[in-house]
């Protein structure tokens, strides 16, 4: 799974102000940067709290520090950010008590809400929780809606597990036609992981391979 890792960039009110946060982050001058996003943060800009979370999640200049983060993204992601939505659901995952279904169950919440407002990465981890039934009810099926969402967005990881289910799903009609296009297309897109898959697929089944 992948962290969201950017530094947004926004116009308006605070526009030079978060500009000049951006540049000395970009410069590595990470406390400098957290006083100014700190200070856009608490006049409540959302993509400044997102950039606060980001900055304790990573230990950019600072101790790194969950807790803070997850604070920062939640304000954020109660706003809309969905990058904050995103990484906030991975955070969750990865803490120590992530097999409590009520940490779960709240990661899955951000997750969706990412999804749904076309977060392309929060899609395809969520597919991954349905092929593997956490927190929710397994389903090769809706794992699949999932993987195929995030892959029209252009994330080439849905797409390859996309591939992956259609050649070797148990639950889903395999189409395995379809499993080699989209792995040439990865191939194509330079994406090397596809061509061990891919070299299977034709192993198994060479009529799939032929055109």
């Amino acid at each position: 799974m992948r962290w969201l890792m950017i530094i947004l960039l926004t116009v308006g009110l605070w526009g030079g102000a978060f500009e000049k946060a951006v540049t000395e982050y970009n410069a590595g001058n990470y406390i400098q940067a957290l006083d100014a996003f700190y200070v856009l943060a608490k006049n409540g800009d959302a993509k400044a709290q997102f950039n606060v979370g980001l900055i304790y999640a990573m230990g950019k200049g600072v101790n790194q520090d969950s807790y803070q983060a997850k604070e920062w993204y939640r304000k954020a992601a109660d706003q809309g950010n969905r990058a904050a939505q995103y990484n906030l659901a991975k955070l969750l995952m990865q803490q120590e008590d992530n097999k409590d279904k009520d940490t779960i169950k709240r990661a899955i919440y951000w997750y969706r809400k990412a999804s749904d407002g076309g977060q392309k990465e929060a899609s395809n981890d969520l597919a991954l929780l349905y092929l593997e039934g956490i927190g929710v009810e397994k389903s090769e099926l809706k794992a699949l809606e999932l993987f195929k969402k995030a892959a029209f967005l252009g994330d080439n990881t849905a797409k390859l597990n996309m591939a992956l289910l259609y050649a070797w799903g148990k639950e889903i009609p395999n189409d395995r036609m379809k499993a080699y296009k989209n792995l040439k297309q990865l191939l194509s897109q330079g994406e090397t992981e596809a061509s061990f898959y891919l070299e299977k697929l034709c192993k198994e089944s060479s009529w799939a391979c032929q055109n």
